[in-house]
C-alpha cells in the first residue's frame, strides 16, 4: 500500500495524530485485513493511510484489528426498554405492538433524553458511529404539542451528542391507525395520537421548522408504513422530495397483514403502490424489511437503484419471516438493530446469512465481505454521510479497534477477517471506538457515559414499572 497525502493536498497540522493498527480493513467490500496500515488523523478526517511493518515512536499503537466505524440503519430508540420483555412466551407483533404503545405513551423530551443517551452509548460501546432514527414519538399524550413541537426530536439529537455519535433524524410520517383486511383506513386512537400531525402538510411544515444543534445530526424523512400513511401523502412526499438532499426511509412489507390489507385498500402490493405514487423513483429510499416481497416488487426496488435494510434480530424476535433474498441480490443491503432485542451489528450481519440458510436448507448466499460492507459505506450512506465508513484519506475518522486476544475470536485469520467478524464477532470485542476524531470508547468503557448501564436501567425500570 503506497503512502498518500492528505485528501487536499496539504500539509498536516500541528495536531495531526497518528495510530499504527497491527491489523486494518481500509475500503469497500475488503474481505482481508492489511497488517501494519499507519493512520493519520487531522480535524476528525483520515488525513493519510499508508503502510508501516513497524509504528514510529510518535503513533499510537492499536493491537488487534481496526475497521472503520458501523453505521446502524434503523433505530426506535424508545424500544430498548421492552428487551425481554414482551412476547417471550407467546403473541405475536401485533401484541407486541400494544406494549410497544404503552412505553411510547410514558415519555417525554427529558425522560426520552435520559433513555435514548443510554442507548447511544450502548451503540458506541458495540463499534456504532452513526445511527439512523426512525423516530414517531412526535408529541405529548393525547397528542398535545409541546411548545417546542420538535422537542422530541431534539431530545434524541441531544442524547445523540452525549455519546457522541452522529445521528440522522428520520422524521417519520404517521397519520392513521392503519387498514383493515377488508382495506379500511383506521384513525390514530390512544397512544398513537403522539404519532400524527395531522395531515402530511403539517407533518412537512414541522420537519421544516426543526435545525437541529450541532454537526453531528442531519435530519431526514420516513414514511412510516402504506398503513400509516395514505397513498395521497405519499404522493405529496414523492412529489416534495430533493433528492440526494436528505435521506429517506420507509418500513415495507414487515407482515403479510400489511400485504393483504394494501391489496385490499388499493388492489396492490405496498412495493406497487409505493412505485405507483412516485415514492421509489423520486426518493431511492431506503426501505426496511422488505420481508414478504414478490418478485416483481424486488424488481421494481432493484429498477429504481433503491436500498433495503435488514434488521434480521427484530425480524426474528417479532417472528416476522426471513426476507427472499434471492430476489435482493442485485440490490444494495444496510443494516440496523431495530428494536434493539439486542444492539450488535455483527449478530445482525451473521443474521442475515444464517435466517436464509434456515430458509432454504442452503449455505453460502451472501458472502461475508458485502455483509461486513454493509455496516460501513454503504450504512453511512443510506443515512446521508457518504463520507464515512472506510478508512482512507478524507474519510471521516471512524475507528473501530477489535480485541482478538479474547477466546471467541481465538484463531481468526486476519487474512479472512471478513469471514471470521461475520462468523463470530460480537460487539463484546469492540475495544476502541473513535468517531470524527474523537475517542468515545477507551478499552471498553464509554469515555463521557461511564456509567450506561446503570442509567437505562433505572430509565426503563421507571418506564416498565406497573
Amino acid at each position: 500500500m503506497e503512502e498518500r497525502v492528505t485528501a487536499d493536498g496539504s500539509s498536516a497540522t500541528p495536531d495531526a495524530r497518528r495510530y499504527w493498527c497491527a491489523w486494518a480493513l481500509t475500503g469497500e467490500g475488503t474481505a482481508n485485513a492489511r497488517p501494519g496500515v499507519l493512520v493519520e488523523v487531522d480535524g476528525g478526517r483520515i488525513a493519510a493511510v499508508r503502510s508501516a511493518a513497524e509504528p514510529p515512536p510518535d503513533a499510537e499503537r492499536l493491537p488487534g484489528l481496526t475497521m472503520p466505524g458501523m453505521a446502524n440503519a434503523h433505530s426506535h430508540a424508545f424500544h430498548r426498554a421492552l428487551r425481554g420483555r414482551t412476547g417471550e412466551r407467546g403473541g405475536s407483533f401485533w401484541t407486541w405492538r400494544e406494549r410497544m404503545y404503552q412505553v411510547a405513551d410514558r415519555l417525554d423530551p427529558d425522560s426520552y433524553h435520559r433513555l435514548a443517551r443510554g442507548v447511544y452509548a450502548e451503540m458506541a460501546l458495540a463499534g456504532i458511529t452513526c445511527v439512523g432514527e426512525f423516530h414517531y414519538l412526535h408529541h405529548g399524550p393525547g397528542g398535545v404539542r409541546y411548545r417546542d413541537r420538535n422537542a422530541m426530536s431534539a431530545a434524541l439529537v441531544a442524547a445523540a451528542a452525549d455519546a457522541g455519535v452522529r445521528i440522522t433524524l428520520l422524521d417519520t410520517c404517521y397519520l392513521s391507525g392503519g387498514l383493515t383486511e377488508d382495506g379500511r383506513r383506521l384513525p390514530l386512537t390512544g397512544p398513537q395520537l403522539r404519532f400524527g400531525d395531522g395531515d402530511v402538510e403539517a407533518w412537512a411544515g414541522r420537519v421544516a421548522d426543526f435545525r437541529p444543534h450541532g454537526d453531528h445530526a442531519r435530519v431526514g424523512a420516513a414514511v412510516h408504513s402504506v398503513r400509516a400513511v395514505p397513498a395521497d401523502a405519499i404522493r405529496h412526499i414523492a412529489d416534495a422530495a430533493r433528492p440526494n438532499e436528505r435521506a429517506v426511509h420507509a418500513h415495507l412489507s414487515e407482515q403479510p397483514a400489511e400485504n393483504s390489507a394494501c391489496l385490499a385498500a388499493h388492489g396492490r402490493t405496498p412495493t406497487e403502490l409505493l412505485a405507483d405514487t412516485g415514492f421509489l423513483e423520486r426518493t431511492r429510499p431506503t426501505l426496511v424489511h422488505a420481508t414478504h416481497l414478490t418478485a416483481r416488487d424486488a424488481a421494481l426496488i432493484s429498477g429504481v437503484a433503491a436500498r433495503v435494510c435488514l434488521c434480521p434480530t427484530t425480524e426474528r424476535d417479532l417472528a416476522d419471516g426471513c426476507p427472499p433474498l434471492d430476489l435482493l441480490a442485485d440490490v444494495p443491503l444496510v443494516l440496523g438493530s431495530d428494536g434493539h432485542s439486542t444492539i450488535d451489528m455483527f449478530e445482525e450481519a451473521r443474521g442475515v446469512e444464517a435466517h436464509e440458510r434456515l430458509r432454504t436448507g442452503r449455505r453460502g448466499h451472501v458472502p461475508a465481505e458485502r455483509l461486513l460492507d454493509a455496516l460501513h459505506r454503504p450504512g453511512h450512506t443510506a443515512l446521508g454521510w457518504p463520507d464515512a465508513g472506510s478508512i482512507t484519506p478524507g474519510a471521516r475518522a471512524d475507528l473501530v479497534n477489535i480485541d482478538l486476544d479474547g477466546v471467541r475470536l481465538a484463531g481468526l485469520d486476519p487474512h479472512r477477517a471478513a469471514d471470521g467478524l461475520v462468523a463470530a464477532g460480537a460487539a463484546a470485542a469492540v475495544r476502541h471506538v473513535m468517531a470524527d476524531g474523537r475517542w468515545i470508547v477507551r478499552d471498553g468503557r464509554h469515555r463521557t457515559v461511564p456509567d450506561a448501564a446503570s442509567r437505562l436501567d433505572a430509565e426503563i425500570r421507571a418506564l416498565t414499572s406497573t
